[in-house]
Protein backbone atom coordinates (compact mmCIF):
# COMPACT_ATOMS: atom_id res chain seq x y z
CA UNK A 1 0.00 0.00 0.00
CA UNK A 2 1.48 3.34 -1.11
CA UNK A 3 0.05 5.29 1.82
CA UNK A 4 1.56 2.90 4.34
CA UNK A 5 5.04 3.22 2.83
CA UNK A 6 4.71 7.03 2.94
CA UNK A 7 3.67 6.88 6.61
CA UNK A 8 6.46 4.43 7.50
CA UNK A 9 9.02 6.68 5.82
CA UNK A 10 7.67 9.70 7.70
CA UNK A 11 7.75 7.86 11.03
CA UNK A 12 11.37 6.80 10.44
CA UNK A 13 12.36 10.42 9.80
CA UNK A 14 10.54 11.64 12.91
CA UNK A 15 12.16 8.97 15.09
CA UNK A 16 15.64 9.77 13.72
CA UNK A 17 15.32 13.46 14.61
CA UNK A 18 13.55 12.85 17.93
CA UNK A 19 16.25 10.43 19.08
CA UNK A 20 18.86 13.22 19.15
CA UNK A 21 16.72 16.06 20.54
CA UNK A 22 15.98 16.95 24.13
CA UNK A 23 12.43 17.32 25.38
CA UNK A 24 9.04 15.88 24.58
CA UNK A 25 7.95 15.94 20.94
CA UNK A 26 4.70 17.89 20.60
CA UNK A 27 4.19 18.67 16.91
CA UNK A 28 5.43 18.08 13.38
CA UNK A 29 5.21 20.42 10.41
CA UNK A 30 4.80 18.62 7.08
CA UNK A 31 4.59 19.59 3.42
CA UNK A 32 2.41 17.35 1.31
CA UNK A 33 3.40 17.14 -2.35
CA UNK A 34 0.71 17.65 -5.00
CA UNK A 35 1.27 14.13 -6.38
CA UNK A 36 1.64 12.29 -3.07
CA UNK A 37 -1.73 10.61 -3.75
CA UNK A 38 -3.01 11.23 -0.24
CA UNK A 39 -5.14 14.04 1.17
CA UNK A 40 -4.20 15.83 4.38
CA UNK A 41 -7.17 14.22 6.12
CA UNK A 42 -6.21 10.74 4.91
CA UNK A 43 -2.59 11.34 5.92
CA UNK A 44 -3.69 12.40 9.39
CA UNK A 45 -5.93 9.31 9.70
CA UNK A 46 -3.15 6.92 8.65
CA UNK A 47 -0.68 8.69 10.94
CA UNK A 48 -3.01 8.40 13.93
CA UNK A 49 -3.56 4.69 13.24
CA UNK A 50 0.19 4.05 12.87
CA UNK A 51 1.08 5.89 16.08
CA UNK A 52 -1.71 4.59 18.32
CA UNK A 53 -0.18 3.14 21.47
CA UNK A 54 3.30 4.51 20.68
CA UNK A 55 5.35 7.44 21.99
CA UNK A 56 4.12 9.46 18.98
CA UNK A 57 0.43 9.05 19.78
CA UNK A 58 -1.23 12.46 20.01
CA UNK A 59 1.50 14.26 18.07
CA UNK A 60 0.01 17.37 16.43
CA UNK A 61 0.44 17.49 12.67
CA UNK A 62 0.56 20.77 10.78
CA UNK A 63 0.15 19.89 7.09
CA UNK A 64 0.82 22.35 4.28
CA UNK A 65 -0.24 21.27 0.81
CA UNK A 66 2.14 22.06 -2.05
CA UNK A 67 0.18 22.67 -5.29
CA UNK A 68 3.09 22.52 -7.79
CA UNK A 69 2.91 19.17 -9.64
CA UNK A 70 6.28 19.90 -11.28
CA UNK A 71 8.17 20.38 -8.02
CA UNK A 72 10.95 17.84 -7.42
CA UNK A 73 9.22 16.71 -4.20
CA UNK A 74 5.69 16.61 -5.64
CA UNK A 75 5.30 12.90 -4.80
CA UNK A 76 6.63 13.19 -1.26
CA UNK A 77 5.65 13.99 2.28
CA UNK A 78 8.35 16.33 3.56
CA UNK A 79 9.13 16.67 7.25
CA UNK A 80 9.81 20.40 7.62
CA UNK A 81 10.28 20.60 11.36
CA UNK A 82 9.54 19.10 14.75
CA UNK A 83 8.59 21.09 17.83
CA UNK A 84 9.75 19.92 21.25
CA UNK A 85 8.65 20.94 24.71
CA UNK A 86 11.88 21.63 26.51
CA UNK A 87 12.40 20.11 29.96
CA UNK A 88 12.47 22.52 32.88
CA UNK A 89 15.96 23.74 33.74
CA UNK A 90 15.26 23.61 37.48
Amino acid sequence: MHEQSLINNLLEKIHRVADVEQGRLISAKLRLGALAHISPEHLREHFEQATAGTALEGLKLHIEEQPDIHHAEAQDIILDSLEFEQPDAH
